[in-house]
């Protein structure tokens, strides 16, 4: 009997398929994770900019894990007058110092996954915010919850990709914005796990952690405060399945963790100075905070004009014809703001299943907005990476909107955001583009617009390097006639007239910058650099004792500026003898116990005074001070030697040669101490791998590099 055979039904066609698939988390987190990191690798070739030096470079807090727990003790910037608390910004730099030395790839690198981690976790949030009774979205079927998972996916997209957080990522200096991101994110989803574990223990130990995440975050930027109100909000006004006990608790544990922060931010020294305010009204802080709120809008929406030190204040309006049109296209900002405030206050009030997603925008936007809208002075009017954390609440504000559009527009919403990401993406990676090297992103910034003295003086230092001083004795002249009293452009004013022969004319503008060196710093950093080039010039002149006068003087302004004590003392060591400059340097490491280059110097001097005890002390200790430094163990390799201790030598020398495994000179110092001990096969390779690496360094391809 034949046997009818029976169809067997298809299976799900593409389209389905690539729905379900799209609708799988691992492959959200894989796209956002991508793009991320993909459109961001122009910057990862970027040279150190700006802060970039003093902090990655110069730093010397980041040299050693033995500074992990002294960090927490000084400002941010040694020598400056700013205020700022980050211990945690330094303690990253110091894991990129130890992996990577003072390679600017490695630290770019470190910005772009901490980044892509910020975004990850944005997703990972606004998931849990736009799901049940999280109070922000009615989740209670599957299309609803689908819409959710669709709106946080597109918000964090948006986000990672937005190039308005380009000084953020590709400027390494800038990383505060994104550790605190990351720190805050994380202690929120530690929270919401705390409050779904079973079992006491785990409660316990979430909890724990998340507290601890929050200090690291506060220890990151001083915006992680305003994420706990953020959280605040949250939880006690939208979350429905808390009870009145759990919001107490929570307020009394985020007030404890804010007394341990305030507890941190007494371990450092208070300032002498106190940061320069400018006196303004009411009125005139008020028409910056709409300008603000303008300039911030208009970079959401249509980022075209982006650049480091923009600024919506010129106190020159006014005077002139010129002037008042430019004032004109200020107040063009004043408008625009108002309309993005009547924006969030229409989007607030209007109705909709979105609604308590927009209002949850509109308190994100404008607590994050508040503390950097003027209300206060910062160092800025305006900035673009300060967008870092008011930009989620824009977007989810945005996103509360497109969920009230007619049902008939949802189908394209994906397709518009996909061409926004792509669009965002392509301006991102030109942004990045910027930042690869000091000429190219000062001129990009003056071109866009970003006139301020501060990018000019820089710009004029890199022709002054490059030895053309008659370009830069031109842009340095023309700031000061803008800005007369700006003491950094006139002292580099004066070096480039000395170099280019001019020698009294310089002269003379740095003792006058030397004199007003102290009234100067409260408005302006590093004012002490015009007195240690004024006695760097008296040194030349073989007047040493007026030098030496003069640092003396300065040294009672400026106690901790180590540049001018290390001057002083080789001045005395030189004039005097070792003795007089140890006792100038012990006395500073005596107070600076963490000051790689104070013991170094130590060493040294003790060694000159035939101290061999005293300066293998020293010596030993700045070894420690530094992962990376070799020439602490280079001298302690030639004292060994000198004492007939050869194995000791040896042994001191490999260290050396592992922490600088590229440079020939240290295999050829290896090589003399092992002929001495009568290894000569191993000083023979010794010198076969100094031959190897010098012919690897001036091979065409290297040269070329």
């Amino acid at each position: 009997m034949d046997q009818i055979p029976t169809k067997v039904p298809p299976g799900p066609g593409f389209r389905a398929r690539l729905i379900a698939f799209c609708r799988k988390q691992w492959p959200r987190y894989f796209f956002l994770g991508a793009i991320g990191f993909i459109i961001r690798l122009p910057a990862i070739q970027g040279q150190l900019i700006w802060d970039d030096v003093c902090l990655t470079r110069d730093n010397p807090f980041i040299k050693s894990p033995l500074l992990a727990l002294e960090v927490f003790r000084h400002y941010l910037f040694l020598d400056s007058f700013s205020g700022h608390y980050r211990p945690v910004q330094n303690l990253s730099y110091m894991f990129d110092y130890f992996f990577w030395n003072t390679d600017p790839a490695g630290f770019h690198l470190s910005n772009i996954l901490l980044h892509v981690a910020a975004g990850l976790l944005l997703y990972r949030l606004l998931t849990h915010l736009f799901g049940k009774e999280a109070g922000l979205w009615n989740s209670n079927d599957a299309g609803s919850a689908r819409a959710g998972d669709l709106a946080a996916f597109i918000i964090s997209g948006i986000w990672m990709v937005h190039p308005v957080h380009s000084a953020a990522i590709d400027y390494i200096s800038g990383r505060a914005d994104s550790l605190a991101f990351v720190f805050s994110a994380g202690a929120w989803l530690l929270v919401l796990r705390a409050r779904i574990a079973e079992t006491r223990w785990l409660k316990g130990i979430l909890y724990s952690l998340a507290a601890l995440t929050v200090v690291l975050a506060l220890c990151s930027r001083e915006i992680a405060c305003i994420w706990i109100l953020i959280f605040l909000v949250h939880t006690l006004v939208f979350v429905r399945d808390i009870g009145k006990k759990a919001k107490i608790t929570t307020i009394i544990c985020c007030a404890l963790v804010l007394g341990a922060y305030a507890e941190l931010r007494r371990l450092p020294v208070a300032r002498a100075e106190k940061p320069f305010t400018e006196n303004w009204s009411a009125s005139v802080r008020s028409t910056l905070m709409l300008r603000a709120l303008g300039d911030y809008g208009r970079l959401m929406v249509f980022p075209g004009n982006l650049h480091m030190e923009r600024t919506i204040f010129d106190p020159d309006n006014y005077l002139s014809r010129e002037s008042w049109r430019k004032t004109v296209a200020s107040e063009y900002l004043s408008i625009l703001g108002l309309i993005v405030l009547a924006a969030f206050i229409y989007g607030c009030a209007r109705g909709g299943i979105g609604q308590r997603a927009r209002i949850m925008g509109t308190i994100w936007f404008f607590a994050a907005y508040l503390p950097i809208s003027n209300i206060v002075q910062l160092n800025a009017t305006v900035a673009e990476h300060w967008l870092y954390l008011p930009s989620v609440g824009f977007l989810l504000f945005l996103g509360g909107c497109a969920l009230d559009l007619p049902r008939r527009f949802w189908a394209g919403l994906p397709a518009t955001a996909a061409i926004a990401i792509l669009a965002l993406s392509v301006r991102s990676t030109i942004r990045s583009s910027d930042w690869s090297n000091e000429e190219k992103f000062y001129k990009r910034t003056l071109a866009a617009g970003g006139t301020s003295c501060r990018v000019g003086v820089n710009l004029g230092q890199i022709y002054a390097n490059r030895g053309e001083y008659a370009i830069a004795e031109k842009m340095f002249r023309h700031i000061l006639e803008i800005n007369p009293d700006y003491p950094i452009a006139r002292n580099n004013l004066a070096n480039v007239l000395v170099h280019e022969g001019k020698v009294a004319e310089g002269e003379a503008l740095f003792a006058r910058d030397a004199q007003h060196a102290k009234e100067a710093r409260v408005q302006y950093p590093r004012t002490w650099i015009a007195v240690l080039n004024l006695a760097n010039m008296r040194s030349k002149a073989k007047d040493d004792a007026g030098a030496i006068a003069l640092l003396e003087q300065a040294r009672a302004d400026y106690p901790q500026v180590w540049e001018l004590i290390s001057l002083e003392s080789e001045l005395l060591r030189r004039t005097q003898g070792p003795l007089p400059a140890l006792r100038l340097i012990e006395n500073y490491t005596r107070q600076n116990w963490w000051h790689h280059a104070a013991w170094l110097a130590e060493g040294r001097l003790y060694a000159e005074n035939n101290d061999v005890a005293q300066s293998t002390r020293a010596l030993r200790h700045a070894a420690l001070l530094d992962v990376h430094d070799v020439q602490a163990l280079n001298l302690l390799a030639a004292i060994s030697v000198r004492q007939n201790q050869l194995e000791q030598a040896s042994a001191i020398q490999r260290r050396a040669i592992g922490r600088e495994p590229n440079q020939p000179r240290q295999y050829l110092m290896l090589a003399e101490i092992l002929d001495k001990i009568g290894r000569t096969s191993e000083a023979q390779a010794a010198r076969d791998d100094a031959t190897r690496l010098k012919a690897i360094a001036t091979s065409p391809l290297i040269a070329v590099n």
